[in-house]
């Protein structure tokens, strides 16, 4: 039977069907096995397959696309308001396909191997920094147990180990836990550092990390994360990507009155913190005739609040980072202030 649309309600192991025929008429509903759904499609014509975009889909998105099917992978936040009532696997996998009906309903790109391949060194890295911070605060909230109390930083964390290891008030076994504790840190420091060296030694022969690290505000590992990170093709314009990474306030309006809110913080949210971080290293020290001070960010800094200007000029960088991706041009700077 041919099928104008299938979707796919993914999981580990059962996946569910919903197909409809060229009057949006449900004609296939069905549960397969992991191991099924490939021969079930190899045996079924040509037609669009629709999966929400979530853990595993691009390699059911590639795989399916080899057999001669047209893949789309919509984002889970637009499906979600089309699930009816309960929700369930069928009642999910009729949503993704209401929800690709839709004519102007936007998909994920599907990325290759070598894209993902080329991000687990990103992800690996941001999970070794999380669980260094989650080691770090259950070091200082054990020893403000026993009235040790530290700054906050990493560079604090020498002092208070040498502190917790003098204090002969400490009972020893705790201190033999903090001693522990300390040299776990330190191992994850020396993994964090070998993942640094391996993303430097990228950086300088990566020629799109090259460019981008010559925009104020954007460093070799913010340049090798968006290298790795953005294919410029999926955007239709600067406008596009930074609204994507989340840069761009919600718009409340109604009755012709138009409302701005807050950023909608959508999209990737390590490269939006990168752009941020990078816009308020930029701003710090910003003043007339500095190199990265424009006329721009001066003036905006009068009448902003530095957080707010930093939100400004982390979605200017990413329209900049954007058209030098797209066109493969060199930053050049512009006009400063005397």
């Amino acid at each position: 039977m041919k099928y104008k649309r299938i979707a796919i309600d993914t999981s580990k192991h059962v996946f569910t069907l919903h197909g409809v025929d060229e009057q949006e008429r449900p004609t296939l509903r069905r549960e397969l096995r992991r191991g099924q759904v490939e021969t079930f499609f190899s045996q079924q014509e040509a037609t669009e397959v629709v999966i929400e975009a979530c853990g595993g889909s691009h390699h059911w998105a590639r795989l399916l696309s080899g057999l001669g099917h047209r893949v789309r992978l919509i984002p889970p936040q637009y499906v979600k308001p089309f699930v009816k009532r309960a929700k369930n696997d069928r009642n999910d996998a009729e949503a993704i396909s209401e929800a690709a009906s839709r004519p102007s309903m936007r998909s994920v790109p599907v990325k290759t191997v070598d894209q993902q391949a080329d991000g687990i060194i990103l992800k690996h890295r941001e999970m070794l920094v999380n669980q260094r911070t989650q080691a770090i605060n259950a070091l200082r909230g054990h020893a403000a147990e026993f009235g040790v109390v530290a700054a906050k930083g990493i560079v604090k964390v020498a002092a208070l180990l040498a502190d917790l290891a003098a204090d002969t008030a400490i009972p020893a076994s705790a201190r033999a836990m903090f001693t522990r504790m300390g040299a776990h840190i330190g191992a994850l420091d020396q993994q964090i550092e070998a993942v640094n060296d391996e993303l430097m030694a990228l950086h300088k022969t990566h020629p799109v990390s090259q460019l981008l690290a010559g925009i104020p505000g954007v460093g070799p590992l913010g340049a090798m994360t968006l290298a790795l990170t953005v294919e410029p093709g999926n955007f239709t314009s600067g406008r596009h990507f930074a609204a994507w990474l989340g840069l761009t306030p919600k718009e409340h309006s109604t009755g012709g009155k138009q409302r701005m809110g807050k950023i909608s913080k959508a999209g990737n949210e390590r490269l939006r913190q990168l752009l941020f971080v990078g816009a308020m290293s930029v701003i710090r020290f910003a003043k007339p005739g500095s190199k990265s001070a424009s006329s721009w960010l001066l003036q905006l800094l009068e009448r902003k609040p530095r957080k707010l200007a930093a939100v400004a000029l982390a979605n200017k960088m990413a329209r900049i980072i954007w058209a030098m991706m797209a066109r493969g041009e060199a930053y050049r700077r512009q006009p400063t202030t005397a």
